[in-house]
């Protein structure tokens, strides 16, 4: 994989721009309340000032009627020299539908900071198509706008990655963590689990690559869109990779792994990084690897991203490694310039 162009890092003061470009539910009157909470999070926490694209809050069944509007608010944050960073609001299941309605040379003409999770993988790859970063990270509903006050090690992970412009190096894992809650819960409601730690279930040493993955449903959607990464791409490549049961299925966990296997993804592999998975699901994954001919990759378990709290910030394109023996995971280069 070719180095990607880095965008400028936030500063305090930068103004970043809330976007609606998968699901809805910031503008719904619902969850309103706890767009604001994340917006003045935002505010507080980091001292960004934050605006909203055009469509931002317009609600759930504006957006999955108008996907050419949720592009067209990327494309206006883009092109928009007022703004410095765009924060997703939240996933989804459908950004997919944007794409016909997206220009890959105006995000090369604008790198700027773009930071999701889950149904903004797709958007992370249209991104990586167009050779810039962007940032697999917190949502601003989910987890930034978390009951009580934004964990520190979020907040810490944010700052390495998004307002500094030296490598984040070692990334501990998290001390402890739970699940995202879309609920409207007090922070004493909700339930905290020990992190045990990284684990390697197979391979051995260390290994490099540039981070490039995201959700793994998002990815089938794409596939065979150009979109989806090209071969070149998955080359030395380290994966992080989430996939929860889909449809609380194991038979479809498989096959989501085994799409990934078909495009050739693991077997051009440096590496892998997952969140954590039950054993059923680990051993889905070693057989899928062991098809593809690929017992040696190295797969480091229980990263913290994705679906649950605290989250770390990875950047697509940076180099990271990860060390079997020591059981270790860093990003060794800087993602914003």
């Amino acid at each position: 994989m070719k180095p990607f162009i880095k965008p400028r890092r936030l500063e305090t003061g930068s103004t970043v721009a809330a976007i609606s470009i998968s699901g809805g539910r910031a503008g719904d009157p619902d969850l309103r309340w706890r767009y604001e909470l994340g917006k003045k999070r935002l505010e507080t926490v980091f001292g960004l000032r934050v605006i909203e694209t055009p469509n931002a809050l317009r609600g759930t069944a504006f957006l999955y009627q108008n996907p050419r509007a949720r592009a067209e608010d990327l494309l206006w944050a883009l092109e928009n020299s007022e703004v410095e960073g765009i924060i997703t609001c939240m996933g989804g299941d459908d950004s997919y539908r944007i794409l016909p309605f997206l220009d890959r040379e105006t995000i090369r003409r604008h790198p700027k900071v773009m930071m999701g999770f889950s149904d903004i993988t797709t958007t992370c790859m249209v991104f990586a198509r167009a050779g810039v970063t962007s940032f697999y990270g917190p949502c601003l509903l989910t987890p930034i706008a978390q009951p009580g006050e934004l964990d520190p090690y979020t907040e810490n992970a944010v700052r390495k990655t998004l307002f500094s412009s030296e490598a984040p190096g070692l990334i501990l894992p998290c001390e402890a963590y739970t699940p995202i809650d879309w609920q409207d819960k007090a922070a004493s409601e909700i339930i905290w689990q020990k992190n045990s730690g990284y684990r390697c279930i197979q391979g051995q040493g260390k290994v490099r690559g540039r981070l490039l993955g995201g959700c793994v449903g998002p990815l089938q959607q794409i596939m065979g869109t150009d979109t989806y990464p090209c071969a070149e791409m998955w080359d030395g490549a380290l994966l992080f990779l989430e996939n929860g049961i889909p449809y609380g299925s194991l038979r479809a966990e498989l096959h989501a792994w085994r799409t990934i296997a078909a495009s050739g993804a693991f077997s051009k592999a440096a590496g892998l990084i997952t969140p954590e998975m039950t054993e059923e699901v680990e051993q889905i994954l070693l057989k899928v690897l062991k098809e593809a001919g690929r017992e040696d990759l190295p797969v480091l378990v229980n990263a913290d991203f994705g679906h649950r709290t605290p989250m770390t910030v990875l950047p697509l394109g940076a180099i990271a490694e990860i060390d079997c023996g020591q059981l270790t995971f860093s990003i060794l280069e800087s993602a914003v310039c």
